[in-house]
C-alpha cells in the first residue's frame, strides 16, 4: 500500500492512498500500523510526514563511493547517531538555514532511505530484519558541516539535529511492495540539477544488517525510523562547494517510493 499523511480541507489531519492530484481514498485506524480503507475520497490541502517518528536513527558512511569521495576508510561496523524527533519536517515545507551558521556556508543535502520499523523489535538476526519493516520512505538528512565537524564537541548529533534537518516523505510504501531495498535508484537534485545518482546497491550494511545491528539489546520501537546513509555527491566535497542556500529547491526521488522535495529558506 502507498500512503500519505495530510491535512484535509477542514485542517484535520487524516491518512489516505494518492488516486490522483490532489485526491486521496481515505484510510481509517487508530495509527498508520492499522489502516483500512474506507472507500471515500477526499481533497488533500498539504501534504505532512507520513508519520511522527518514535526515534530517528541515522547511519553515515554507508555508501561505498561516498566513503571514497570523503577520503573516509570503509567502516567496519556501522556508523550510528541520531536526529532529535524536533527536526522532523515535512513535504513541501522550508528547511531552513540555522541563524547560527554564521559563519558562512555550511547546510549541505543528504538523500536517504528511510526504513520504518512496524513491531518491537529486539535481538533479530538479519535473515529475519526485513520481516520487522512496515515500510520505506524518502529522507533528507541536512547537515551543517562546521556544527558537525567541529562544534558540536565530537558528535554529529548537533549539526544534524537542527529545526527541520529531517524531511520526511510524502510517501510511505509498505514492505510488501519494496521486495528488495537493495536494488533502488537514488536520486537528489538541487534547482533541477542532479547531484547525487546511485543505487542503494552500493550500501556497504544493507538494510537487513542495519535493523539487526541497531537491535542488539536495544528495542526498537514501532514507528522508529532509520536513515540508512546516502550517496556520493554530497555538496561539501565538491569544487567549489555546493551548500544550500534560501531560495533553493531541493528533492531526493527513490525508485518505487516517490520524490520529497523542499524549499530552502533562511532560518
Amino acid at each position: 500500500m502507498r500512503i500519505i499523511r495530510f491535512e484535509d480541507q477542514a485542517g484535520q489531519t487524516q491518512w489516505g492512498i494518492p488516486v490522483s492530484a490532489g485526491m486521496a481514498e481515505l484510510l481509517a485506524g487508530p495509527d498508520i500500523f492499522e489502516l483500512r480503507p474506507t472507500g471515500q475520497r477526499i481533497k488533500v490541502s498539504h501534504l505532512l510526514a507520513p508519520f511522527e517518528p518514535r526515534n530517528i536513527f541515522c547511519i553515515g558512511l554507508n555508501y561505498r563511493n561516498h566513503a571514497k569521495e570523503t577520503k573516509a576508510e570503509i567502516p567496519s561496523q556501522p556508523v550510528v547517531f541520531m536526529k532529535p524527533t524536533s527536526a522532523l519536517n515535512h513535504p513541501g515545507r522550508p528547511i531552513r538555514i540555522p541563524a547560527c551558521c554564521n559563519h558562512g556556508p555550511e547546510v549541505d543535502y543528504e538523500g536517504e532511505l528511510a526504513v520504518v520499523i512496524g513491531r518491537r523489535t529486539r535481538n533479530v538476526a538479519p535473515s529475519q530484519a526485513l520481516g520487522h519493516i512496515f515500510g520505506y520512505t524518502a529522507a533528507i538528512d541536512v547537515s551543517a558541516r562546521r556544527w558537525q565537524k567541529s562544534a558540536g564537541g565530537g558528535q554529529w548529533i548537533r549539526g544534524k539535529g537542527f529545526d527541520t534537518f529531517c524531511p520526511l516523505g510524502p510517501m510511505l510504501v509498505t514492505a510488501d511492495q519494496i521486495p528488495d531495498p537493495q536494488n533502488l535508484r537514488l536520486t537528489t537534485t538541487l534547482n533541477n540539477q542532479v547531484m547525487q545518482d546511485s543505487n542503494t546497491s552500493d550500501m556497504i550494511f544493507p538494510v537487513a544488517e542495519l535493523v539487526s545491528f541497531l537491535s542488539m539489546d536495544t528495542t526498537l520501537l514501532p514507528g522508529t525510523v532509520i536513515l540508512t546513509g546516502t550517496p556520493e555527491g554530497v555538496g561539501f566535497v565538491r569544487q567549489p562547494p555546493v551548500f544550500l542556500k534560501p531560495g533553493d529547491e531541493l528533492s531526493v526521488e527513490i525508485d518505487g517510493i516517490g520524490r520529497l522535495s523542499c524549499p530552502v529558506e533562511a532560518g
